[in-house]
C-alpha cells in the first residue's frame, strides 16, 4: 500500500537534524530497503509499511517515544493533490470534507470523517486496513502532523480541544501531554481530533474558488479511474487479530468463518501466500509485544491483551519469540534511553 512520499522525507530531515547528519537516516532507511536517492522525487511514493517502520526506528534510535509525533508538528507542506486541494479551499471546514472525500489517494490505509456534536466537531480517523493500527508511532506522527497541515493552512496556531489515541502508552503521557501543550488522551475508544465547532470556521488565506473547482474535478477524476487495493490475505487477518483484542484472540476457524471462507480454503490461502494463521499471530503477539514494552505498558496489562492467561505465560512466549525476557528487553530500553 503505498502512500504520499513527502511524510517520510520530513521524518528523515527531523532524524537528520537531531543526530547531527546522516548516518542513522541511512541505516534505517536501508533497513526499511530504500535509499535517500529515493526520497528526492516529491512525486514518487513509499509503502505505509516503510513509513511505519522507518517512525519505529527513528524513535528508537533517539530513545525518545514523542520523536514521531514531534516531527509530525512540523509537517508544514506538500505536494500532494489534496495538499494542494486544501490550499485553495475556503475555510477549515472545507478542508476536512475535502481531506474525507479524497485522502484515499495519498494514504489508502486511513480515512477520516467529520463529526458534529453541540459545540464540538471531531475529525474521526478509521483504519481502512486495521493491520496498520499497531504501529502506534506512526499513528502519532500522522495524527499530530494533520494538526500541523491545518494549523498551515489556517496560519493559525490553534489548539484542539484534545486529541484522542486508542493505544496506551502508560507513563508516557506526561511527555505526549508537555510536546502538545493540550490534553492528550491515550486508550481513548475512538482516534480523533477534538476541536471547537468556531475552529471549522477558520478561514484558509489562500483561497481560490476557480482553482478549487478545477482541482476537486480532477481529483473526482483520480478518484474514479483508482482501484481500491487488494489487501493480501495476511493484512486481512492482522486486521481481524487486532479488532478482536484487547483480551482475545480469535482462532483459525473464527477468522476464516469472518472473511467468508472454509477452514481448509483458508489455510490453503495462507499457505500460498508463505505464511499460517499460527504464523501470522505469533508475529503480530511479538511486534505489540514490544511496541507495548516501549510504550511503558505494565507487564500484567500486556499478557491480558495478547490473550495470555497470566504474565508468566507470556514471558515465555516473549523469550521464544526474542530470546530474552521482557524485563531485559524493558531493561534495553532504558540503558539506551528508549522509553
Amino acid at each position: 500500500m503505498e502512500v504520499d512520499i513527502a511524510r517520510l522525507q520530513l521524518l528523515t530531515r527531523v532524524l537528520d537534524q537531531q543526530t547531527n547528519g546522516t548516518e542513522a537516516s541511512d541505516r534505517i532507511l536501508e533497513k526499511c530497503k530504500l535509499s535517500r536517492s529515493a526520497l528526492s522525487d516529491s512525486t514518487s511514493m513509499c509503502s505505509a509499511h516503510q513509513e511505519a517502520l522507518f517512525a519505529r526506528y527513528a524513535c528508537d534510535v533517539v530513545g525518545d517515544i514523542t520523536f514521531a509525533a514531534q516531527a509530525g508538528l512540523q509537517f508544514s507542506a506538500s505536494s500532494s493533490l489534496t495538499a494542494y486541494i486544501s490550499k485553495y479551499s475556503r475555510d477549515l471546514r472545507q478542508v476536512i470534507e475535502n481531506t474525507s472525500r479524497f485522502h484515499q489517494i495519498i494514504d489508502p490505509a486511513i480515512a477520516f470523517t467529520l463529526r458534529l456534536a453541540g459545540n464540538f466537531a471531531t475529525i474521526e480517523a478509521d483504519w481502512k486496513d486495521a493491520s496498520y493500527a499497531r504501529y502506534h508511532r506512526r499513528t502519532e506522527f500522522l495524527i499530530f502532523a494533520g494538526l500541523a497541515r491545518m494549523r498551515t493552512l489556517t496560519q493559525s496556531n490553534f489548539y484542539p480541544i484534545e486529541i484522542r489515541f486508542q493505544h496506551e502508552v502508560g507513563r508516557n503521557s506526561e511527555r505526549f501531554q508537555k510536546l502538545a501543550g493540550f490534553p492528550i488522551v491515550f486508550g481513548a475508544e475512538k482516534l480523533e481530533i477534538v476541536v471547537a465547532v468556531s475552529t471549522l470556521d477558520l478561514p484558509i488565506p489562500t483561497y481560490d474558488s476557480n482553482l478549487r473547482a478545477h482541482l476537486l474535478q480532477y481529483a473526482e477524476h483520480v478518484l474514479a479511474e483508482r482501484k481500491s487495493p487488494k489487501q493480501p490475505l495476511r493484512a486481512q487477518v492482522e486486521g481481524l487479530i487486532t479488532r478482536s483484542m484487547p483480551g482475545k484472540i480469535i482462532n483459525a476457524d473464527e477468522a476464516a468463518a469472518d472473511l467468508g471462507m472454509s477452514p481448509r480454503t483458508f489455510a490453503r490461502r495462507l499457505k500460498h501466500e508463505g505464511t499460517s494463521y499460527r504464523g501470522i499471530v505469533d508475529d503480530l503477539k511479538c511486534d505489540l509485544a514490544q511496541t507495548f514494552i516501549t510504550n511503558g505498558m505494565p507487564l500484567s496489562e500486556i499478557a491480558y491483551a495478547l490473550g495470555y492467561a497470566d504474565q508468566p505465560a507470556f514471558s515465555t512466549a516473549f523469550k521464544r519469540w526474542t530470546g530474552q525476557v521482557p524485563s531485559a528487553f524493558r531493561s534495553r530500553l532504558n540503558f539506551t534511553g528508549g522509553s
